[in-house]
């Protein structure tokens, strides 16, 4: 691989961190949302912040969190949407 298609893949999983990110702050903030699945996207959003893994560990960390509790029958609609679109941005971060 190329050292700029290095880069350009960086940036473009960096993107879809910073997309995940705001996503997943979404269902934080939002009462609606059971406490234990609030929890889940808090740790899920830890995962994605830690800068001394790289991008395709945190986002299959993430993607873990996010798997356990997307099962969960309390959950609203729009939350597990949401919550398989944060998985499916995720899942295309390779390192």
């Amino acid at each position: 691989m190329s050292g700029e298609s290095k880069v350009d893949t960086k940036m473009l999983n960096e993107a879809k961190i910073v997309q995940a990110v705001r996503l997943l702050n979404k269902i934080v903030s939002d009462s609606s949302v059971p406490r234990n699945i609030r929890r889940a996207a808090i740790e899920a959003l830890n995962m994605l912040q830690d800068k001394s893994l790289s991008p395709g560990v945190r986002a299959a960390n993430a993607v873990g969190v996010l798997d356990d509790v997307s099962q969960d029958p309390n959950m609203p609609i729009h939350t597990r949407t949401a919550i398989w679109n944060i998985m499916a941005v995720l899942s295309t971060i390779k390192d």
